[in-house]
């Protein structure tokens, strides 16, 4: 067979030549726009989220921790240093005259209530860890006190040692997430307060959860509006649960002991103390 030459492009009727075209792209509508802009937006808010995560659980929360262990060392070195030295403990007299004291070293002193935001005393918590302390300071507010790291104190509760209710609140998820492990206590677990006037040991009894408006819990006798309060409370509370704080997680405990600071701080954490 002889070899058949190559076909010349063939011409329409008309005498036009047939050219290849790319197809024309259609054109993207308002409303696909509109949602392809709406998804890019996603996702950087999604990357933004995520690095602002990052930020509030590592370096952040580090940060917060290593201050807040630098202000409670402050805090207690100022007050040892207050302390005269030749003060000597002095356990409570007993008396016939007298109903015996439920505490070692007598009744234990209550402070004034300090100014807003003022830091006065130090928590000292075993359970959450073997070098746990953070600072208390006055009122709950999350961008003056809470967002620094330690804890809160209601104003409207009593103060350390004071017959009533000691309540105390505190981030459970990012600025340092002080109170992360609350739910962890274990009936028997002890709670350390450190004021300029020594150490008062709470033991925690149980925990229950609330709504966010379940302030009956921060009452002088937890839940039970107008009792009149005969034990010496504290209560820890925080968000619950993890990232989402739909509700609040309160812990309970009761005063069992109280230690003068002329006496030094109590064993177990002799060694945390300004240190």
């Amino acid at each position: 067979m002889s070899e058949q030459p190559p076909t010349e492009p063939t011409t329409p009727a008309g005498g036009a030549e047939t050219v290849l075209k790319r197809p024309r792209r259609q054109k993207r509508s308002m409303v696909s726009r509109v949602v392809g802009v709406f998804g890019e937006l996603l996702i950087t808010a999604g990357v933004l989220v995520l690095l602002f995560l990052g930020w509030q659980f590592s370096l952040n929360g580090i940060m917060l921790s290593n201050q807040q262990a630098s202000d409670a060392n402050s805090l207690s070195q100022s007050w040892a240093s207050d302390t005269p030295a030749s003060e000597a403990p002095a356990p409570a007299p007993s008396s016939a005259a007298a109903a015996p004291s439920t505490f070692q070293y007598g009744e234990p002193p209550v402070l004034a209530t300090p100014g807003n935001t003022q830091e006065f005393a130090v928590m000292y918590v075993p359970r959450f860890g073997s070098d746990f302390k953070k600072t208390i300071a006055e009122g709950v507010d999350p961008r003056t006190v809470l967002n620094k790291g330690g804890a809160g104190h209601y104003g409207t509760t009593q103060m350390p040692g004071q017959v009533g209710n000691f309540a105390v609140a505190a981030h459970r998820d990012g600025w340092g997430s002080p109170f992360l492990k609350i739910n962890e206590l274990q009936v028997g677990d002890p709670i350390y307060i450190e004021t300029q006037d020594g150490w008062y040991t709470y033991t925690y009894r149980g925990s229950e959860y609330v709504t966010p408006y379940g302030v009956g819990v921060i009452d002088p006798v937890p839940q039970s509006p107008g009792a009149t309060p005969t034990d010496r409370l504290i209560t820890l509370t925080s968000c619950n649960p993890l990232y989402v704080a739909s509700e609040r997680i309160i812990a309970y405990g009761v005063l069992t002991d109280w230690t003068p600071r002329s006496a030094g701080a109590p064993a177990a954490i002799a060694g945390l103390v300004g240190a």
